[in-house]
């Protein structure tokens, strides 16, 4: 039998990606909202764990293993190709060689802690959104949405900023850091929850589909269920 993948799924496999390897770059810049320091991966980072739970609430858990692993590779092959773009000697007539460099040259460490804390936090979101839609029995998609983000969040700050700053940012500074991304990227999920409920209900419309994960695997790694 031949599969199809519907549009609303590609759209959301690709949004999902964009904002994952977008968020990555413009994580350096330190942004002031009020009185509050924060990343700019802020404004675009959330956008990720949305789709997330867009995904896990309508086509399942065993699609949003997929689109995560899908996102993680892709953003793998990003950062590859950055780094290869930064080794591969410059025209005479490109003159901002360390600015480039600065941009896209992420150190090993920054990397590896933004990798490991996206795998944590996304499988948690999707397993918490699985889990609880079947215990609510479909009832309630606002309160798991922004429980399974608070989750989520929670986990990729802990394991980022833990695997990234630790040893460099005072302890105290550093679980105040923790907290505060944290807090902020939930406060985001419940600003935007109206048009998230919105588009959920739209796509289960359109797709004639609304997955309950009663017998399904949560290991990350069992890529044959689809």
């Amino acid at each position: 039998m031949k599969r199809q993948v519907s549009v609303a799924f590609m759209v959301c496999g690709l949004l999902f990606t964009v904002c994952l390897i977008v968020a990555n770059i413009v994580e350096q810049k330190l942004i002031r909202i009020g009185p509050i320091e924060a990343t700019a991966g802020l404004l675009i980072f959330p956008i990720s764990y949305i789709v997330n739970d867009i995904i896990a609430e309508v086509w399942g858990y065993k699609k949003a293993r997929l689109i995560i692993w899908c996102g993680f590779l892709m953003n793998f092959l990003a950062v590859a190709i950055f780094q290869l773009s930064i080794l591969v000697p410059g025209s005479a007539n490109f003159t901002h060689q360390a600015e480039f460099q600065l941009v896209l040259g992420n150190t090993l460490r920054l990397v590896l802690a933004s990798f490991v804390a996206f795998l944590c936090g996304s499988f948690l979101n999707a397993i918490v959104m699985s889990k609880m839609k079947v215990l609510q029995k479909g009832r309630g998609f606002s309160l798991r949405a922004v429980l399974s983000t608070l989750v989520g969040e929670g986990a990729d700050s802990l394991v980022f900023f833990s695997l990234a700053f630790y040893g460099i940012i005072p302890t105290d500074d550093l679980l105040m850091l923790m907290m505060t991304q944290a807090g902020m990227k939930t406060g985001y999920e419940i600003i935007i929850l109206p048009l998230t409920n919105f588009v959920v209900r739209k796509i289960k419309k359109l797709e004639g589909t609304d997955v309950y994960d009663e017998d399904v695997s949560y290991n990350p790694f069992k890529l044959g269920e689809l």
